[in-house]
């Protein structure tokens, strides 16, 4: 009588005898994970799920498949990303006017409102492009260049300056509205990456950022800034604001950015005001 062949279906091992072994003496399965092998059809090859050649393919392709599932999603959630990015800078832009209530209504809506024009001057003040200030707002302005934020409050025209700075542990900027006497401080918006909360942190909040409303950062018509100081200390020649207790460099980074950041726009700051119709156009 022929002798039958049996298959391990755990290693593939190939056993003669008349029934299928008690366990197999390679991986030691029982006889009940052998399968009898017909003569009459070719030996069926499976492929053995307790190799390392097993998990490594395995491993891979369910890395593959992840790795596409989070590019679709990204790649789908992309356009809602930069949506939010642009609303959230436009929301930064309009907390330098501390008299609107971003709060009330469609902060898209209230911007569209309120920045009459995007323009990008040279160093010399002059403007040398004019962007629509909704939908080209974010452009980057090129070497050389200096971006600015016209807005209209209540009929009034409000300059807005964007700011950069270092803070302790890493970046600060914000923005700085001045009236249209290019001088007076209608209100500030800072923020920061790492400051120290509790400390360095403040300077985003309202009760600091209020010190700069109504100041001035003209002194006989030459630009000197805000100084930002210790509380009880007093300079000459300029105005200043408290600093925050226990965050002297923060405080000191936030004086610099200011001294910095609009002291590029001083020959702007210098040019007399251009007379604007309702809409902060220019006549």
């Amino acid at each position: 009588m022929a002798t039958k062949k049996f298959r391990c279906k755990v290693c593939s091992y190939i056993y003669e005898g008349e029934q299928a072994p008690e366990k197999c003496p390679v991986c030691n399965a029982p006889a009940s994970e052998f399968e009898l092998v017909g003569e009459d059809k070719p030996e069926k090859k499976t492929f053995n799920k307790n190799s390392n050649t097993y998990i490594l393919v395995y491993t891979a392709v369910i890395v593959v498949i992840v790795s596409l599932l989070l590019s679709f999603t990204s790649a789908m959630l992309k356009a809602r990303q930069d949506d939010n990015v642009k609303l959230d800078t436009k929301k930064q832009i309009l907390s330098s006017l501390p008299t609107l209530d971003l709060t009330q209504g469609d902060v898209a809506t209230l911007y569209a409102n309120t920045i009459v024009a995007y323009e990008l001057l040279d160093v010399e003040g002059n403007v040398v492009s004019k962007l629509d200030p909704v939908d080209d707002f974010d452009v980057k302005a090129a070497e050389g260049q200096l971006p600015l934020y016209v807005a209209n409050v209540d009929g009034a025209t409000k300059y807005i300056i964007p700011l950069n700075g270092a803070g302790l542990w890493g970046a600060i900027w914000g923005y700085i509205a001045l009236n249209d006497d290019k001088n007076t401080v209608y209100g500030v918006y800072f923020s920061h990456a790492s400051e120290t909360p509790g400390l360095g942190s403040n300077i985003a909040t309202p009760k600091f950022q209020k010190q700069f409303e109504g100041k001035q950062i003209m002194n006989n018509g030459v630009f000197v800034s805000i100084a930002i100081v210790k509380e009880g200390q007093k300079v000459v020649g300029q105005d200043q604001v408290d600093g925050i207790s226990g965050s002297t460099i923060t405080s000191k980074g936030v004086e610099s950015m200011l001294k910095n950041s609009i002291g590029a726009y001083s020959a702007f700051l210098d040019k007399p005001q251009q007379p604007t119709n309702e809409g902060g156009n220019e006549l």
